[in-house]
């Protein structure tokens, strides 16, 4: 038995700020070709009891890439799969799902174990069953080995930076909706301050617990597109930040965006070096995966509990990843893009920059606007300075 009643117990209570509540059961409806979400039960050694799907679009090309997908808390395979997006890209533009799920006697809340050190180690228990999972798709389904990247959301996001830091020999992008900094927590205990209000660290030393997950290795590191919607209670902002501060490092690139573009549902896209790291800032959303139901090029998902109607990211993630065969789509127009402007810095009492609206207060601390990150005492006496750095956003320091 991998894991206590009385952990479990004490597992519900951590992530309980992390539950993905699915509200009532999905029905996909059913499709116009005979390809569907399979189960595939037997897939290597499992040392982190996980299950495995596997979609397969028909008329599937030989070598095709693959996108490994991680659910929410409380999800499955399913739901995810179906509400995402991620369906309609891979049978326009061939390529296979693989879609991994939690099992309740792992974790109570069925979320992916991204704080246990056990699970996110390489060669080790979730982290060496969802690589076993790819293994399978290489050997099995003829899965392209050199494109193979994943993409989850929330406590899978958390998990999907673990397999690009873990196996970045194995995943050649990945994309980071709602998540965390990989090794943020690495105990049940500090689980909760990483997700609320956020952990701070330099770039350096997010990118050296990267660096520590595959110690000695020279190889390329993958490319990481991060998501977070600038109104989520649940997991803060500051993760979204702190988690492009990690990926630019590792990919050695700096941390200041080489441009900035505005898309649908009040987007705005942050690029960083050579298209190295991506950062999506979706004003006003809250927790959950970006959708945008229609049927437009760009359109993709089902709007429900934490499948929020502003932009559909599985679009955006797939043209980032390559998986168009490198055409993008002609029917929608380039997105304006700018230089970023010079940043605003300001300092004053911590009680000024509340009033001003570059901060808020929270339990008598200050706390910056779109970062999250805590600037000390809310009073008149306490001083800080603030960056601007993107519409409503600030960070400490200049």
């Amino acid at each position: 038995m991998r894991r206590s009643a009385p952990l479990l117990t004490r597992l519900t209570a951590v992530v309980a700020g992390f539950v993905l509540a699915v509200a009532g059961a999905v029905t996909l409806a059913a499709p116009a070709q005979a390809a569907s979400l399979t189960q595939v039960t037997s897939f290597g050694s499992n040392p982190g009891n996980l299950a495995m799907y596997a979609y397969r679009p028909d008329n599937l090309p030989a070598n095709p890439p693959a996108v490994v997908l991680l659910h929410g808390c409380t999800q499955n395979a399913n739901a995810y799969f179906t509400n995402s997006g991620w369906r309609k890209y891979a049978d326009q533009w061939k390529f296979a799902l693989i879609v991994a799920e939690q099992k309740s006697a792992n974790n109570a809340t069925s979320c992916f174990n991204w704080f246990e050190p056990g699970d996110t180690a390489r060669g080790q228990g979730e982290a060496l069953s969802i690589k076993q999972m790819v293994d399978h798709a290489t050997a099995n389904f003829g899965v392209d080995a050199g494109r193979v990247f994943v993409s989850g959301l929330s406590a899978g996001a958390a998990m999907s930076a673990v397999m690009l830091a873990a196996y970045p020999d194995v995943f050649a992008a990945g994309s980071i909706v709602a998540g965390i900094p990989y090794r943020c927590a690495t105990s049940m205990v500090n689980a909760f301050s990483c997700m609320n209000p956020g952990t701070d660290k330099s770039p350096a030393a997010w990118g050296d617990l990267v660096r520590g997950a595959y110690p000695g290795y020279g190889g390329p590191r993958p490319r990481v597109a991060i998501w977070h919607g600038a109104s989520d209670t649940t997991v803060a902002p500051l993760n979204g930040a702190e988690s492009r501060d990690q990926w630019t490092n590792v990919r050695g690139v700096s941390q200041t965006p080489t441009s900035t573009t505005s898309l649908p549902g009040g987007t705005s896209l942050e690029v960083y070096g050579n298209d190295d790291v991506r950062l999506y800032r979706v004003s006003g959303m809250g927790h959950g995966t970006p959708v945008d139901p229609g049927s437009g090029a760009d359109q993709c998902g089902t709007a429900g509990a934490y499948f929020l109607d502003t932009i559909c990211s599985a679009y955006r993630d797939a043209l980032f990843f390559g998986l168009d065969g490198g055409g993008g789509d002609p029917t929608t127009p380039p997105p304006t893009t700018t230089p970023p402007p010079a940043p605003t810095c300001v300092t004053a009492s911590n009680y000024a920059h509340v009033t001003a609206g570059r901060a808020y207060q929270s339990g008598g601390y200050a706390y910056a606007n779109g970062s999250g990150q805590r600037m000390g005492l809310y009073n008149t006496f306490y001083t800080s300075t603030l960056k601007q750095t993107g519409p409503n956003y600030w960070v400490i320091g200049c």
